[in-house]
Formats: C-alpha cells, structure tokens, sequence
C-alpha cells in the first residue's frame, strides 16, 4: 500500500490532534542541548583540573603526573569536537542531508576515540624515556595533592557525561564519560607514585607512569567498538524485539516481516514492514499505519523517527517485493531484490 514516516518532531500531521509536545520545543532539539550543557561544565572542570596538574609538574618533575596530565588534557580536548557535532546537528535537514547531521556525533566519537589513544601513546613515551633515564621528584606533597584534585575532577566529569549520555542515547558522549572516569582512577594512581618515591624507590615515578597507560587501552576498545558499532549501523537486537511486540499487540497488525534500524548520532531511525488484511482499503491502511507509528513513538521514546511500509498479510515481506529477471530498453536481463 505505502509508507508512512516523517521528522519525529512529536508533531505527527497524521493525527495532530493528539500533540506530545503540549506546544513545547522539539525534544531532539531538548537532548542535544542538554548533550552540550554536560560537555560544557565537564570542559571547564577538566581543563582548571589540567592547568593545575601541568603547574604541579613544571615544579615537580613526576612524569607520572605528567601522564595524568595529558589525559586530562585530552580528555577536556575531547569535548570540543562533540560540543562542534551537538551544535550542528541542530540544524535541519537539507536536500542534500536529508536525515539531517546527525552522523557528526558518531564522527566526533571516533575523533574521541583516536585522541584516547594518542594520549596513551604520548604518556607511555614519555614513561618509557623517564624509566631509562630517572629524574628526581621534588615537591611530593603537591604531586599527591594534584593526584587527589585529578580524581574528583575527573569523577565529576565521568558522572555528568555518563550520566547524561545514557540519558539521550549517545554513544560518543558516554564514551568520554567512561574514558574520564578512567582517567580518575590514572589519577589516583599518581598518589601511589608519590608514596613510592617518598619510600625511596624513585622508578615507581615512571612505573605508575606506563600503569596508567595500560590502563587507557581497555577502555579506549570499548569505547571504539561502541562508536564504530553505530557508524556501521549496529544496534541493539532486543530493540527490534521491542518494536515487534508493540507492532503485534497494535490493532489492525497482522503480521510484522521486517525490522531495520540505524542510529544517527544519539537519534534512532527504524523502518519496518507490517502486514494487514487484504480486505481493507488503502484509507484503512494507512490509518492503521499511523496507529502503529504513534505506538511505537509514544512507549519507546528512544526513537527518533519510524518509517512504516504497508502490505497485505498474503504478501507482506521484501521477499515479495522483489522484481523478476527482466528486460527493457535495450538492457540484458536483470532482476531486482
């Protein structure tokens, strides 16, 4: 019969009578503000909380700070080409970016998830050079202090991330979240580098050093493989369990043959097949289409947008869809799935 499916604004013209919003904003437009209050207050508290390590290392010399120090400050860093996606992907979509620009999010993730990396190459470099060639550390007070300093700023920046990631859905945002919370527990670590060297054993400085290095690595995989699962149009298989069972408990819905889902950033985009009888009008099946799509948006509000293609039940599948070999224009034989 057809497909039904629009911008998920909340606003469905097909029923406007019954509007979620209540004459609110658009709530894509509520998370990615909400995305960038988090990324602003964690770029602020990450990088006072870089500053003052990098002025504690100057006068130091603890190259276990110094490595703490470049993830904090990478891990700040990381902020801005998120805050960069979130903006733009505010604006709306154009005939050329027709689903909008919400793969700038999951781009800014894989620019995250390269920085994490190339923070774990610099601070194990810069351990492996101080290992070979020992300095001393002055000023262990202070390196302890800035230890305890990097942990709570960090830990604060890792809850608001994550926190508010999970809250709307982006992978890149909980991402960071999770690679700042690693970075705490690196920071804490610099305490036990200042006991070490304060007990007379000056290579727990760089040993704590290449520690915290290790420890980036673990997390730097998850965070990619969440990043690249969504740039390659992964997505949960107990969501399209959801969405059939609210499709099937939907009436008019007598079948549901296809489920095909893709997130754009923190936003999900699902296209499903549905089958009703063939006794019904186009009319009919169209309102129930609408039906099915309201459903859908109002009990899983993780989706952004669903499109709904209609069959009748004896022919409902893209198996059915398919186009026999042929020939036309002048053409050899051909066929389409």
């Amino acid at each position: 019969m057809g497909d039904v499916g629009d911008s998920h604004s909340h606003n469905h013209q097909a029923h406007s009578h019954h509007d979620h919003t209540h004459g609110t904003i658009d709530p894509a437009l509520l998370t990615t503000e909400r995305g960038i209050w988090a990324l602003k207050w964690s770029l602020i508290g990450l990088a006072t909380t870089a500053v003052f390590q990098a002025v504690i290392v100057f006068f130091s010399g603890s190259v276990a700070l110094l490595a703490d120090t470049i993830h904090n400050a990478a891990d700040a860093a990381t902020a801005i080409p998120l805050w960069i996606a979130f903006t733009l992907v505010k604006r709306q979509p154009s005939r050329r970016f027709t689903y909008g620009y919400g793969r700038l999010e999951d781009v800014a993730g894989v620019v995250i998830v390269l920085t994490i990396l190339l923070s774990a190459v610099l601070a194990g470099y810069e351990s492996s050079v101080r290992f070979f060639h020992p300095q001393p550390v002055e000023h262990l007070g202070a390196v302890a202090l800035a230890s305890v300093i990097g942990f709570a700023g960090n830990e604060m920046v890792a809850f608001f991330r994550i926190r508010v990631g999970k809250q709307i859905n982006s992978a890149a945002l909980v991402a960071d979240g999770y690679h700042a919370r690693v970075d705490g527990l690196t920071s804490l670590a610099v305490l036990f580098s200042a006991v070490g060297v304060w007990l007379g054993y000056p290579l727990a400085d760089p040993l704590i050093g290449l520690l915290i290095t290790a420890l980036i690595l673990p997390i730097a995989w998850e965070s990619g493989r969440a990043v690249f699962t969504r740039l390659l149009d992964g997505a949960d298989p107990e969501v399209a369990t959801e969405i059939t069972q609210v499709l099937s408990n939907t009436r008019g819905v007598s079948d549901v043959s296809e489920v095909r889902m893709r997130w754009s950033g923190h936003r999900l985009h699902a296209e499903v097949n549905i089958g009703v009888s063939r006794e019904l009008s186009v009319t009919q099946g169209h309102a129930i289409a609408v039906e099915a799509r309201h459903q859908l948006l109002h009990k899983l509000p993780y989706l952004s947008n669903v499109t709904i293609h209609i069959d009748p039940e004896h022919l409902s599948g893209e198996n059915h869809h398919s186009i026999a070999d042929h020939t036309h224009g002048g053409l050899a034989h051909h066929s389409h799935s």
